[in-house]
């Protein structure tokens, strides 16, 4: 990213945030997630990671500002499609997250 100061790097930055958000420093996650957000607000994937992250954070207003935000974008809040991710403490982390974001049960 510093050797190419003005390239697009919305997607790194919510590769980043994840795998923040996947080892638990949900502060560091939600900073990148953030940044990721601004440099492409039309992509939802940086959205859900967030919402879920403020969820764990136990910050239930700001994930719910980020879910709104979201629906403007997709109607697909929690996704249906098999999650990439190997580990399923990380798939239900995510989920879990999410499911709190949106208000439902864990």
């Amino acid at each position: 990213m510093r050797l190419s100061p003005r390239e697009r790097v919305g997607s790194r930055l919510t590769v980043m945030g994840q795998a923040l958000f996947f080892s638990r420093r949900f502060d560091e996650a939600a900073a990148k997630l953030n940044l990721a957000v601004q440099d492409d607000p039309g992509h939802p994937t940086p959205y859900r990671a967030l919402a879920a992250c403020y969820a764990h954070m136990g910050r239930p207003g700001e994930a719910r500002a980020i879910v709104a935000r979201l629906r403007a974008i997709t109607p697909d809040l929690v996704p249906v499609v098999d999650l990439p991710w190997r580990k399923r403490d990380d798939r239900e982390l995510y989920l879990s997250g999410l499911r709190l974001a949106v208000g439902e049960k864990p």
